[in-house]
């Protein structure tokens, strides 16, 4: 009886399974990977709408755990942030803004690379959270406080902020709501530009450094910075001794420039 033999595989049939194989691994990871995006997309949108119904919330609250200075130094912490303070000690105030997604609490630590990767929870998320210079104070307020947050593809933190690059956008978007735990605010906005991130020695302007102003000369020598700088002209201005805030992230749409920033002056 004769003993069937199994066919050889070709070198060239043996570099299709591999390649079929590696495709299929391929795909695998690439499915995986979307799947875990979309988690996280999903996640921190619903982590941010919880935290959002907690303001105003009536949860019993300590008013003598939070003050860094005397209490008659110090306001009270406005009600509808007392329980999100209770969650998380590095809560200074809410960022939002109308007919956007932009709509979150603000962190500040004295490690300022923590939230770049932690949520309001802290934990691990890469959207990060919208925080402020460890340096930077909401009381004694700072002139100008900047706020940071990542250009999420997906459109989360600052994803959307880019589109002030365009004035028509702004015209429609020109006022933004920043609360501290002290007081409600709402700012208008100033200047749109985009910037580098120098040398430590680079002798030139560096928005991320201003914080407050030693004098009204040096004040108005930053508005006049900016000025130049904007992408284009809305007419408003401040004056020394009004307050800013700056929103800071960073712009994937030119090679030219690392960051995409947005300033505004207290007008309430």
């Amino acid at each position: 009886m004769k003993q069937k033999h199994k066919k050889k595989t070709t070198p060239a049939e043996r570099g299709r399974k591999i390649f079929m194989w590696s495709m299929l691994l391929l795909g695998v990871g690439c499915l995986s990977y979307f799947t875990y995006y979309c988690y996280e997309a999903y996640r921190t949108s619903q982590d941010f709408s919880e935290l959002a119904e907690l303001k105003n919330s009536d949860i019993v609250f300590n008013p003598n755990r939070f003050f860094t200075k005397t209490e008659e130094e110090t306001p009270e912490i406005l009600d509808e942030y007392k329980t999100l303070y209770n969650k998380n000690k590095s809560l200074i105030g809410w960022l939002k803004i109308d007919d956007t997604n932009i709509d979150f609490p603000v962190m500040q630590s004295p490690n300022e690379e923590y939230y770049l990767d932690h949520n309001f929870e802290q934990e691990y998320d890469k959207n990060g959270t919208l925080f402020i210079n460890a340096e930077a104070s909401i009381w004694p307020r700072s002139q100008n406080i900047i706020i940071y947050g990542h250009n999420m593809k997906s459109g989360k933190m600052f994803g959307n902020l880019s589109k002030y690059k365009e004035k028509e956008y702004y015209e429609t978007h020109n006022l933004i709501q920043f609360d501290t735990l002290y007081e409600k605010n709402t700012y208008q906005v100033m200047y749109v530009f985009l910037s580098q991130v120098y040398n430590e020695d680079d002798i030139t302007f560096k928005y991320y450094q201003f914080l407050d102003a030693n004098s009204e000369e040096e004040f108005n020598s930053y508005m006049t910075d900016m000025k130049e700088m904007s992408l284009y002209e809305t007419g408003v201005e401040a004056k020394y001794g009004e307050s800013l805030i700056t929103l800071s992230t960073c712009d994937h749409d030119t090679a030219e420039a690392e960051r995409f920033v947005v300033v505004a002056k207290k007008i309430k």
